[in-house]
């Protein structure tokens, strides 16, 4: 009786670890497959899925606690598994930190480095060179507060899928939403920031407009979402629409954070913004997101 206890316990253990692996692994897999677009291969993708097949299968309870040495072996492999995603996990956000990925160009500006990355940080104080234009910019497919076409339209190919996604996800709930701005070009920024420059002074223009270099929207990874409801205006009004409450509550479900957020204007250098959403991949955008941090305070951990 009590060998058979002692085996039902090292098996219920196996089973704990191997949800908790499956659970890591798909976490991770989220941030390695999608962070710098990197795609896993279909050959790695299914011997991943054997090994996990492999690691679950029944093994022979009649070999006189042979099944309970093989549990053991398994629930060993798992925690060595997961634990190696979390040393990866851990290298590449140490790879992104902010004190890692700037430069300072010809005239003294901080220029970012990791351009290619969805977790470059870009503000007042980390810009992006005025020739960069992301190279992997695709059309996003979802429903646009405007007709025609625009390079508004257009996000880096990594966000545009999440963000199809999310508005699907949103229809689901019978929530409208309406895409309004999406990747915008260095001189797109330039003249924007001018012409509110031009209206209400610099310095006020520079709470609620980015100088052009230090706009989230010059990386392809920033979508400004509206809805019917508040006619499409960006406007803080947004944010207290059934429309806006829903996107708060689950854009990190599908790797958005609210960039800009309410109180937060110290730390992000700009007023709330409850339509501005960011790309980050859903291990960070649900960690800033539980934290409730900016992406500032959350780079700067690592």
């Amino acid at each position: 009786m009590k060998k058979t206890i002692a085996i039902s316990s090292v098996v219920l253990g196996v089973a704990a670890a191997v949800v908790i692996l499956s659970s890591q692994t798909s976490v991770f897999g989220d941030l390695f497959s999608q962070l710098d677009n990197k795609a896993p291969s279909s050959a790695s993708s299914n011997q991943q899925n054997q090994d996990s097949s492999d690691a679950t299968k029944p093994t022979d309870t009649k070999g006189n606690g042979a099944a309970g040495q093989t549990d053991d072996k398994a629930v060993t492999a798992a925690s060595a598994n997961m634990t190696s995603s979390q040393a990866a996990f851990q290298a590449y956000m140490h790879d992104n930190s902010p004190a890692l990925t700037i430069t300072k160009n010809a005239g003294g500006k901080a220029i970012v480095t990791n351009t290619n990355s969805t977790l470059v940080l870009v503000n007042k104080k980390r810009e992006l060179d005025s020739t960069y234009t992301p190279k992997d910019l695709v059309v996003a497919k979802v429903t646009f507060s405007f007709s025609g076409t625009s390079p508004k339209q257009q996000l880096r190919a990594i966000a545009a899928q999440a963000l199809e996604k999310l508005f699907a996800g949103a229809e689901k709930d019978n929530i409208k939403l309406a895409a309004v701005s999406g990747y915008r070009s260095y001189a797109s920024q330039k003249s924007i920031f001018d012409n509110y420059a031009r209206k209400n002074g610099e310095d006020e223009a520079n709470t609620f407009s980015a100088h052009p270099g230090q706009s989230e929207h010059q990386t392809g990874l920033a979508m400004d979402v509206s809805s019917a409801s508040v006619n499409y205006n960006l406007d803080e009004s947004f944010g207290e629409s059934k429309e806006g409450k829903w996107l708060a509550a689950h854009a990190a479900d599908y790797g958005f954070i609210i960039r800009y957020e309410q109180g937060k204007e110290g730390l992000t250098g700009y007023m709330y913004e409850p339509w501005h959403i960011r790309y980050v991949g859903v291990v960070v955008a649900q960690q800033v997101k539980k934290n409730n941090e900016t992406l500032e305070q959350f780079l700067a951990k690592f």
